[in-house]
């Protein structure tokens, strides 16, 4: 027996075998050629919004943007002011459309996401420009509403006729981030990769790539990779083709298959890890700080500690009314601090060779048991 100074309450659980890292985002990324690469972008497309191929991305501003844009939002005023004072207007359909706006506006308010933001912003003025339509059919003072709605349609078909626009040349998901490394860090062969490559690329973890305001890119949404160099042991070791999980700066826990390995030197390896999941989660960063989960195991959860050792066998001392046994466990996997263990079988002691006569050897241990540690 040993002489314990802290007990622990067994419990079920999970252990990791994992490292901290950071990793260069590698995406087969495509920029949209822009031939008025000077010339500013309005976007049709939101960011990070998926595409088909041959769908209209974005367009170039015109000459005289701004001072459409602004007789456009003068006339929505007016337009507003003039259907406000239209109070008797009964229609079923604008009736609708009011129950529409007030339930995007609750939708505004409630949604974190700035896209879908965006998205709801769209559907109200759609909304607001029916109800415009609709009242200028109803209203005595139609002809004027009519008239406004007319000169807004004007301005808007100015901006689209005048506008060069670009199309998409292949699916995937539009970005405006671009930094410049989209033909430089490229998927397929990755053996231009090593340390003082990705070194020399002088990037700062977690730090955001700009949007641009002359130029997009088209994302494959199905994959991309993650480049890292790696100290331990389990990468050094590990082979193409292993099957591992990363945790990323969202905590979530994807899967990931190694699919390139360089040794740098004998203590250090660059891997890059393929991932399928939350591609469009990653298209803000260039360099991210994540874990690499080698291993994980659950089951019976204790901490190292407690783990004692008679020959071949390990034991743990657990506590009960304040009678101390000793209980054969074994032991499947550890990491740096604790355990998962199962209970011997008594024709696995058998087996091995282990006198099963003595009463001790067939207890077990099982959750809410109470085991006795070192205190390190």
């Amino acid at each position: 027996m040993i002489n314990p100074t802290n007990t622990f309450i067994v419990e079920k659980g999970k252990i990791y075998k994992e490292e901290s890292t950071t990793g260069y985002i590698i995406r087969d990324e495509q920029i949209v050629q822009n031939e008025n690469s000077n010339d500013s972008i309005i976007h049709i497309k939101e960011e990070g919004e998926k595409v088909a191929k041959g769908e209209s991305l974005y367009r170039h501003s015109i000459n005289n943007e701004e001072e459409l844009n602004e007789k456009i939002k003068q006339l929505d005023v007016k337009i507003q002011e003039a259907m406000q004072k239209e109070n008797n207007l009964f229609s079923t359909d604008i009736k609708l459309l009011d129950s529409q706006i007030e339930q995007q506006l609750v939708d505004i308010y409630e949604s974190t996401d700035m896209q879908q933001i965006k998205h709801y912003k769209k559907e109200i003025n759609s909304s607001t420009t029916k109800k415009a339509k609709i009242a200028g059919d109803l209203a005595p003072s139609g002809s004027y509403i009519k008239g406004l709605i007319a000169e807004r349609t004007e301005y808007e078909n100015q901006l689209n006729s005048n506008s060069q626009y670009i199309f998409a040349n292949r699916s995937g998901i539009i970005s405006y981030r671009v930094d410049n490394l989209e033909n430089t860090l490229t998927v397929g062969d990755f053996s231009y990769l090593n340390k003082d490559f990705l070194e020399s690329l002088n990037l700062k973890t977690s730090q955001i790539v700009a949007t641009s305001s002359t130029n997009a890119k088209l994302i494959d949404n199905f994959k991309c990779y993650i480049a890292s160099v790696s100290k331990s042991d389990e990468a050094i070791n590990c082979e193409v083709g292993n099957k591992i999980k990363l945790r990323l700066p969202t905590s979530e826990e994807i899967p990931a298959e190694i699919v390139y390995k360089h040794n740098e030197n004998d203590k250090e390896v660059l891997l890059v890890f393929e991932i399928e999941q939350s591609v469009e989660k990653l298209i803000n960063h260039r360099k991210i700080a994540f874990d690499i989960i080698w291993w994980s195991d659950s089951g019976i959860k204790i901490p190292n500690e407690a783990i004692n050792y008679e020959g071949d066998f390990a034991y743990v001392i657990r506590n009960r009314a304040g009678y101390e046994e000793k209980i054969l466990v074994k032991v499947l996997r550890q990491n740096e601090d604790y355990a998962i263990v199962e209970n011997y079988s008594t024709q696995e002691l058998e087996e091995a060779g282990y006198d099963t006569s003595s009463l001790s050897s067939k207890k077990s241990i099982s959750v809410y048991d109470e085991i006795l540690y070192k205190k390190k």
